[in-house]
């Protein structure tokens, strides 16, 4: 590991966080019902199926999975340095009426939950959006909290936080990178 990398969170501090998010969603929802899972491209979509695959090892129900690509609801398309890549999304259930739990790789500003939100919307009225994230690292810009936290992790702004997932062909880790870049420009 490059010297101006910080781990903050092993392979086993992911499974162990993941598993923790899985009970505390149970518990706060009371099961399953009416519980379906959203996560926010690309990190969120592979935690969002591990945290399906714990919950159906807790209850042996599947809950719904969706992928939701925000790209187009982001509020700095304008001012970025490179233009995004439209990735696919699909939530292949009807949002109305469901407790959505959103779930993402590092919650930073909120303006990416907030995009999130704006596209759950477009789809049907949910009961309940919830948000899950492996690493809230503070700075926000907006009046958005998780319900659900593997871990906080306090950062300066010119750090990076990056999560390196297995389905990404890289071992489960989070570190802290010193020198981040322009947030604008891609790093988180």
């Amino acid at each position: 590991m490059d010297k101006q990398q910080k781990l903050v969170m092993d392979a086993n501090d992911v499974g162990r966080a993941l598993t923790r998010i899985a009970h505390e969603i149970l518990e706060r929802n009371k099961g399953t019902e009416q519980l379906a899972l959203v996560g926010i491209r690309t990190g969120g979509v592979y935690l969002a199926h591990r945290l399906a695959k714990r919950i159906y090892d807790i209850e042996q129900i599947q809950v719904p999975i969706g992928d939701l690509d925000i790209t187009l609801y982001r509020d700095d398309l304008a001012i970025r340095k490179d233009q995004p890549i439209l990735k696919k999304t699909s939530i292949p259930f009807d949002v109305s009426g469901r407790k959505i739990v959103l779930v993402d790789d590092v919650f930073f500003t909120g303006r990416t939950v907030r995009a999130a939100m704006d596209g759950l919307m477009d789809l049907g009225r949910p009961a309940e959006i919830q948000l899950a994230v492996l690493v809230d690292r503070g700075h926000r810009q907006l009046p958005i909290r998780a319900n659900y936290i593997g871990k906080n992790v306090p950062t300066s702004r010119d750090e990076v936080v990056q999560v390196f997932l297995e389905e990404e062909g890289e071992e489960d880790r989070v570190v802290i990178l010193k020198d981040a870049q322009d947030p604008v420009g891609g790093a988180v």
